[in-house]
């Protein structure tokens, strides 16, 4: 970890060239002081060569971050207690691949994949303790209640390595998921342009917005179903879903505005799908990160990684 000087400046080392200035700082000062990190970010008190600047800022090496004072004492906020739980998930966990550079899991649904935004710790925290990694990264992220493929890099420079092959879109991913109706085109791509931080209803939702980030996604119906049950009649698909960008909730945006949410989003689908889809014997988002595509960094080999849909796919699938 970098030394803060008597004027209150940290300077960025070699290790830390290229990284986001956020993402610099929670690394360095603590996860449990993320909130406040942005927040004096946001509000100009946080300055990069004297310079005002965002979160996103790329530093380079040699780059003098001035921290005011609430930055520069050591954090009054112990760690992050890892709950029983989530230390019983985390050795649970299944691990799908694993080098001197790359750890590749099988993320449970409900699982947060770090701390914040209420959550003291997730799994990314459970597993830099349980297998003595502090230098742990995420490459990618997948919602609490999706389950999947998750790719982790056991050092910044893998990272880095990793998010230039997501940049040249080396990466291919592919998700299942079980959607509301059955799409009338069997295989279509869906646009649309993607901003964070709607308020509607009190709640912050990701919406279509023409100044938005383009979002590209391309699926294909593999399967179309029904189901009635106490009286209740429930038409729904499997889709394959193969994004080309990483948006936040990319593919539960686009499938609730073509008309088929994912069954069990409670978030962006009606209240009356939710319904439907409990009625019948469903639970829980029905949203899978299948399978991984991308070349070694190092090696440059192709690899591919997939993790098996949730027990709870099957029980629901097999049911009459």
């Amino acid at each position: 970890m970098s030394s803060i000087n008597a004027r209150g400046i940290l300077t960025v080392a070699a290790d830390e060239d290229g990284s986001r200035l956020d993402r610099t700082l929670i690394r360095q000062l603590g996860s449990e002081r993320r909130a406040l990190i942005l927040r004096l970010i946001r509000k100009g008190n946080v300055r990069v060569n004297r310079k005002r600047c965002k979160p996103e800022l790329r530093l380079q090496c040699g780059d003098e971050i001035f921290l005011p004072m609430s930055l520069r004492q050591p954090s009054d906020t112990p760690a992050p207690n890892l709950s029983d739980k989530l230390t019983r998930a985390a050795d649970q966990l299944s691990v799908i691949y694993e080098d001197a550079l790359l750890l590749v899991v099988n993320k449970p649904a409900g699982m947060v994949v770090h701390g914040g935004s209420g959550h003291a710790a997730g799994l990314i925290e459970a597993l830099k303790v349980q297998r003595d990694l502090p230098d742990l990264r995420l490459a990618h992220r997948l919602d609490r209640d999706t389950s999947g493929v998750l790719l982790l890099a056991k050092h910044l420079d893998g990272l880095r390595q990793l998010n230039e092959s997501f940049r040249q879109r080396e990466m291919q991913k592919t998700y299942f998921a079980l959607v509301a109706g059955h799409p009338y085109a069997h295989a279509a791509r869906m646009q649309s342009r993607l901003s964070k931080g709607a308020l509607r209803g009190g709640e912050r939702m990701v919406i279509d917005d023409e100044a938005g980030k383009l979002a590209t996604t391309d699926y294909q119906v593999v399967m179309e179903m029904a189901r009635d049950q106490s009286g209740n009649h429930l038409d729904y698909a499997l889709l394959a879903l193969s994004p080309h960008s990483g948006r936040t909730h990319q593919l539960r945006v686009q499938l609730q505005q073509e008309g088929h949410p994912i069954l069990g989003d409670p978030k962006y689908a009606e209240k009356d799908q939710l319904r439907r889809f409990k009625a019948v014997g469903g639970r829980g988002l029905m949203l899978h990160a299948w399978r991984l595509r991308f070349r070694h960094p190092l090696s440059h080999q192709p690899l591919e990684f997939r993790a098996p849909w949730p027990a709870t796919w099957s029980q629901f699938l097999s049911r009459p």
